[in-house]
């Protein structure tokens, strides 16, 4: 089913359609202008790549909004509590809740880091949650929770600012809420945590593939973009390195690498992108580093199978936003069942990201079933299984006029601050394969921007 047929899409239909086809040729001349990449590695090689979009919008209305943003700070608030807990007193195991063994074989949990108190006690500074839309009965369902360094805030954001220049009609028209001001609520949050010092936007350089969105929020915030040989350890603190030799005290940081690469000294000693000794600064809480580390066991793909569980245990509330039906391979009746219905199953494996490991069963070969079975055994941990939702489709425009429907999923943003704040906008992300599930921009997907409407007067 398509989303973009119904009646929400019909006052942006109408103004679209008298719009002269060239000026969506300039905003593409915008769009080369403003160089909006978002770089791909595939079999080996550095592909730098022009980030597809497309000009039809996810139009959410206020109310639908309303509810997702209530969700979402619900999830965010329990995961947080959850990372608070799991690297201080682990009540939620001692509860029985998450069975020990399932959390501690997470590759993500960092043990070494249980008793490291943070800034504010927030872990989950900036997140991105993966949501769909089901067809069936319209309500949205959690796909994932991205609360490590969850990237693609900046290319709604840049697309909201070229689209403004070229269509400022439908801004005029359209009741849509404004956006403009993510950087400033970025720079408060990181001002909110900040442990003395200025703020910097720690990248792995140029060749990520989402350095554009780095240079762009860096500058847009005011934070310093920095790469790991631009900062140094000092005493337990963290210096930026200045001209004529002079240095400058650093007190937040939005990383935007790994924790393996973050310190040579206590991850990957091979590393040359990471700070030598930051970790030491950090466990000193001399500097805040959002997101902070260890947050990845909060959004393995199999502790999400728990995050239910942790809003009633942790808040006292039924959640909100339900998970996709989901089973987990280390039970065994769950490991029953996904082997005995695979080929009606997605397949994932938890240490996978960015839509790689996502297996279809209904498109393996029985050679390929036979196989993914036997490392299901071997390995339970390694993997959860979801019933396919049939999620709505949203049209995108061809070069020739017509619409075409694609498979699309919402990322939501959320800074954590004094408050949560949940962006009304998001990275809606669709499949350029009209056929496909894979919305990844990772495998190849474009992006629209997300209209959220404002409440009616």
């Amino acid at each position: 089913m398509t989303e973009s047929q119904s009646p929400l899409y019909d006052d942006f239909k109408s103004i679209l359609a008298t719009i002269d086809p060239k000026r969506i040729k300039d905003l593409l001349s915008y769009m080369r202008t403003e160089a909006i990449n978002f770089n791909l590695f595939k079999d080996g090689a550095f592909i730098e790549r022009k980030f597809p979009f497309d000009i039809v919008p996810r139009i959410v209305s206020s109310d639908e909004f309303a509810y997702l943003e209530k969700g979402i700070q619900q999830r965010i608030y329990a995961l947080n509590l959850f990372l608070e807990d799991i690297y201080s007193h682990q009540k939620i195991i001692k509860d029985g809740v998450i069975p020990a063994d399932f959390v501690y074989s997470s590759k993500a949990y960092l043990p070494e880091f249980v008793g490291t108190e943070v800034s504010k006690n927030i872990r989950v500074h900036i997140s991105g949650i993966d949501l769909v839309k089901n067809s069936v009965g319209d309500g949205w369902v959690v796909l994932e929770d991205n609360i490590r360094v969850p990237s693609g805030v900046s290319y709604p954001l840049s697309l909201r600012i070229l689209t403004r220049k070229v269509f400022p009609e439908f801004f005029e028209k359209l009741p849509i809420r404004t956006v403009l001001d993510y950087p400033q609520r970025l720079n408060n949050a990181m001002n909110f945590v900040n442990t003395g010092g200025i703020n910097v936007l720690l990248t792995p350089g140029r060749y990520n593939s989402a350095f554009y969105e780095h240079s762009y929020l860096a500058k847009q915030s005011g934070a310093v973009l920095a790469s790991g040989e631009d900062l140094f350890v000092e005493n337990d603190k963290v210096y930026l390195k200045t001209f004529g030799g002079k240095k400058a005290r650093v007190g937040a940081i939005y990383r935007r690498l790994d924790d393996e690469a973050l310190d040579p000294k206590a991850f990957h000693a091979d590393s040359l992108i990471g700070v030598p000794n930051i970790t030491k600064a950090y466990r000193a809480g001399n500097v805040a580093l959002m997101n902070s580390i260890g947050n990845g066991v909060a959004d393995d793909k199999g502790i999400y199978y728990f995050v239910p569980e942790m809003i009633r245990y942790y808040m006292g509330e039924d959640p909100i936003l339900q998970n996709a039906p989901t089973y987990l391979a280390f039970y065994e009746k769950d490991r029953k069942h996904i082997l005995e219905n695979l080929r009606t199953l997605v397949i994932k494996d938890v240490a996978e990201a960015g839509g790689y490991g996502v297996v279809f069963g209904s498109q393996l070969s029985k050679p390929e079933r036979e196989k993914l079975k036997n490392d299901i055994i071997a390995e339970p941990r390694r993997f959860i299984a979801q019933e396919v939702i049939e999620f709505y489709d949203i049209e995108c425009l061809k070069e020739n006029g017509t619409l075409v429907s694609h498979k699309a999923d919402l990322r939501m943003y959320s800074l954590f601050g004094e408050d949560i704040f949940v962006w009304p906008c998001g990275l809606t992300r669709f499949a350029m394969d009209p056929a496909s599930y894979i919305v990844n921009s990772s495998q190849g997907g474009g992006f629209k921007d997300t209209w959220v409407l404002k409440d009616k007067q």
